[in-house]
């Protein structure tokens, strides 16, 4: 979700922006091939605006970890909502299980990516293949600034109080992922920065600040990608993802 200096960032490029959003120009992922490649996967998934190269840097960092394959998600950024894009990132969660001999597959979301990971794990059951989702800077709790973004579906769903967000917000006694929460006190599309913790009395979740990096940075700094390849190390040694 690109929200990087807004208000003054959409009165410049907005209507431009959205509609490079809405008109279909979406980057296209590569085949998925995972058959023989040994290893934990991980899935990639971006914000609204966004590509694959946001992550481009964190995988580079993530060699020799014990994770791999790596994958990027897709999704139509014309969903009608949050649950039907995670929806669709349950049918790819499946896929990389197919081709990985049903193993778990951890989950790297940024931004909107992150939330959508979320409510797969959450809401539809992805817990089940899903043992870690890391989310860096994602909305948790909403933000400020969407109230004055276009008028987006999905967009609309990470106004604070939103029905999806009270939907999150319900009681998930037996969610059995880990939640690792990166987020910043310099996040300039997270407003107030807290929004991106995720604080729920059932799930795990760890929020971890991070001090004066940008939203569309958070990816890119070497420290956080240090803590997610140790956190990824970890969770390949455990038994659920051998």
């Amino acid at each position: 979700m690109r929200l990087a200096g807004l208000p003054l960032d959409l009165a410049v490029r907005g209507a431009r922006q959205v509609a490079g959003w809405l008109g279909g120009d979406q980057e296209v992922p590569p085949p998925l091939d995972c058959a023989g490649l040994p290893g934990l996967p991980v899935m990639f998934v971006h914000g609204l605006a966004d590509r694959a190269s946001i992550f481009s840097r964190l995988r580079g960092g993530l060699h020799d970890c014990g994770a791999g394959p790596f994958v990027t998600a897709s999704y139509n950024a014309y969903h009608p909502d949050i649950p039907t894009a995670a929806q669709e990132l349950g049918e790819q969660v499946e896929e990389v299980r197919r081709l990985t001999g049903g193993r778990p597959v951890c989950v790297v979301g940024h931004s909107l990516g992150g939330l959508i990971a979320r409510y797969y794990v959450q809401r539809l059951g992805g817990d089940a293949h899903v043992p870690l989702l890391i989310t860096l800077a994602t909305p948790h709790g909403g933000t400020a600034m969407a109230q004055w973004a276009p008028m987006h579906p999905l967009l609309r769903q990470l106004r604070p109080g939103s029905p999806l967000l009270a939907e999150l917000g319900e009681p998930c006694p037996r969610c059995r992922t880990r939640f690792v929460c990166f987020y910043s006190d310099l996040d300039e599309a997270v407003v107030p920065t807290s929004r991106a913790r995720l604080d729920h009395p059932d799930l795990r979740a760890r929020n971890l600040l991070v001090h004066g990096v940008g939203h569309l940075m958070l990816p890119l700094h070497q420290p956080v990608i240090d803590e997610v390849r140790a956190l990824l190390a970890e969770t390949a040694e455990l038994p659920l993802a051998g």
